[in-house]
């Protein structure tokens, strides 16, 4: 019989995984929630049709990368693959942003068929932050700051850098393209088949080329700062004031693009070297074109978001995470099988009695020398066993404190334990 195993780029969180993932997760939430911003929870289907207005049917994403398909009553739909579409949509359809701001984040898989590799996978977790009605500097500011608050929580604080540019306004981006496509088509015969490519399609993309062949090219190409007016400029000018002010450092990159007409002014990265050419552990930005795209109506809107998988790579890598396991405090013994039932109401009755404490029953009807020694194992704080007759045992595998007390004497005994530790 063949062994059915997982989808290619798909893969499973074990146990042992998902406590550093609910470690991350937790000070990215309580960051998060400090900041005053609230949760929405999106679909993981949406319609095809949202993703090619937003990312545009040129963008690999839409091209080659969507999961799409049509369900059982004809509609073209697919799984997500990023996160900023559908919180867009949920925010017109509900009209979340009638005559006030909204600070929103996410969490949850997207899914892209790209080629699996170290860090990056066709099923993977993003968080993600998008922030409307609010056009200034000052919340691309507040942004920034967060993602710094989360990156010193997890220890991450020296191993990345920020990377700051300005796309300006959609008519001074224009000015640049027209010039930047100049530049380029006079050095078609230097360009890659990839800046080919996207000097027909989407030629700003081409400043983001990592082929170390271009990139003297890339380097006297006309900057996209050189054309900013004095509103974008002045945009521009007061993020890097408000950073400086917060002492958050960072470096401008004028190469940071986006291939999308939507996005204005701020565009920012977090980077590392530590994970070699899958740098990019953040992005984010302004993208005041998007809702209009959808609704008509202007509404401005900036965001960010980091895929988890790559973060937790991040901490590994540079061994920057504290120790995380999942050990139970308590663990339950019985000197007989024919003690489990009454031991899941022993169970029961310590964690009705501590609500902090983890309890684990061992129900594997081991000899209690064997049960005592996985728990052990285990690296739980107390080893409780139920003895035949119905005195409870209590031990401390780290101390080895023993004493037997009455069942009624048992929440005591613990309580009096705790407090001494």
């Amino acid at each position: 019989m063949s062994t059915i195993q997982s989808i290619r780029g798909m893969n499973d969180i074990l146990p042992e995984e998902a406590c550093r993932w609910q470690w991350l997760e937790a000070i990215v939430r309580r960051v998060t929630h400090r900041y005053g911003y609230q949760e929405i929870r999106l679909p993981i289907l949406e319609p095809v049709a949202l993703f090619q207005r937003a990312v545009g049917d040129a963008t690999d994403i839409v091209a080659k990368e969507m999961y799409d398909f049509q369900d059982k009553s004809g509609d073209h739909i697919t799984l997500r693959p990023e996160g900023t579409s559908g919180c867009v949509r949920a925010v017109i359809e509900h009209g979340l942003c009638h005559n006030r701001t909204q600070r929103l984040w996410y969490q949850g898989p997207m899914f892209r068929y790209e080629r699996p590799q170290k860090g990056r996978f066709r099923q993977f977790h993003q968080f993600g932050v998008e922030t409307f009605g609010m056009a200034g500097a000052d919340i691309d500011a507040e942004l920034i700051l967060m993602i710094h608050d989360i990156f010193q929580a997890l220890g991450l604080g020296g191993h990345v850098r920020l990377e700051l540019n300005s796309l300006g306004t959609p008519d001074e981006r224009r000015e640049h393209r027209a010039d930047l496509v100049a530049y380029l088509t006079a050095r078609k015969d230097q360009l890659d088949e990839d800046s080919l490519r996207r000097l027909e399609s989407n030629p700003l993309r081409v400043l983001d080329s990592k082929n170390p062949d271009m990139q003297a090219l890339i380097e006297s190409a006309p900057k996209l700062l050189d054309y900013l007016g004095d509103e974008s400029a002045r945009h521009f000018a007061e993020l890097q004031g408000l950073l400086g002010e917060a002492s958050v450092p960072f470096v401008i990159n004028p190469r940071l693009v986006r291939g999308l007409d939507y996005y204005t002014r701020t565009v920012f990265e977090w980077t590392t070297e530590a994970l070699g050419s899958q740098g990019t552990v953040c992005g984010g930005g302004r993208y005041d074109g998007l809702v209009e795209l959808f609704s008509g109506k202007p509404l401005p809107a900036s965001g960010f978001a980091f895929g988890i998988e790559r973060l937790l790579l991040l901490i590994e890598t540079v061994g920057t995470q504290a120790p995380v396991t999942d050990e139970p405090d308590v663990v339950v013994t019985t000197s007989s099988p024919a003690a489990n039932v009454d031991a899941v109401l022993l169970g029961r009755q310590i964690r009705q009695a501590f609500a902090q404490l983890k309890v684990l029953n061992d129900f594997t009807g081991a000899k209690l020398a064997r049960q005592h020694q996985r728990a052990a194992r285990l690296g739980c704080r107390w080893v409780v066993t139920l003895n035949e007759d119905g005195s409870v045992g209590v031990w401390s595998p780290d101390e080895d404190r023993r004493v037997t007390v009455g069942r009624d004497a048992l929440i005591s005994t613990l309580s009096a334990w705790t407090q001494a530790r």
